[in-house]
């Protein structure tokens, strides 16, 4: 028991990121739905939340109302939904079905930023501050309620959210 628990607790710490500079992801060669280049610096000087998801992953799917959610109720924070190696045909008709309401849905055709994060699974989640540091890192689905909590630490205390 004693071991599992060292086990449990050390292998948290291992995976729980602390404050650090904004991975590569900015080098990223992203597209728009309609093809045209895109590019995360263009999101930066506000907290940010990077989703890297995929139509296919059923927890990516359960976790999109909650984002639309807080899309729509956190203006002062960028959300920018980065599908992982889809076809644009596949991702537009799950947008249109799904999550119509979704801003900032960018295309990684490589699924370069799911292998830079280290291949963890999706969901994954990036929290970053507003200076692009990254704050906190989810692998897996995350309800309204422990994304609404992520949302709180990227904030600056002044914003009013």
């Amino acid at each position: 028991l004693a071991l599992a628990s060292v086990a449990w607790i050390g292998g948290g710490r291992w995976l729980a990121p602390t404050p650090q500079a904004q991975p590569q992801l900015a080098e990223l060669a992203l597209r728009q739905l309609d093809g045209a280049p895109a590019g995360l610096a263009a999101y930066q000087g506000k907290p940010t939340v990077i989703n890297l998801w995929a139509s296919w992953c059923p927890p990516c799917r359960r976790e999109m109302p909650a984002f639309a959610a807080a899309q729509a109720a956190h203006p002062g924070v960028n959300f920018v939904f980065l599908n992982q190696a889809e076809a644009p045909p596949a991702v537009t008709e799950f947008l249109a079905q799904q999550a119509p309401s979704l801003r900032n849905v960018l295309l990684d055709p490589a699924g370069a930023a799911s292998r830079q994060m280290s291949n963890r699974g999706l969901p994954a989640t990036l929290f970053l501050d507003a200076q692009g540091r990254l704050v906190d890192l989810r692998v897996g689905e995350l309800s309204a309620a422990s994304l609404a909590q992520r949302l709180d630490t990227i904030q600056a205390p002044a914003s009013g959210d």
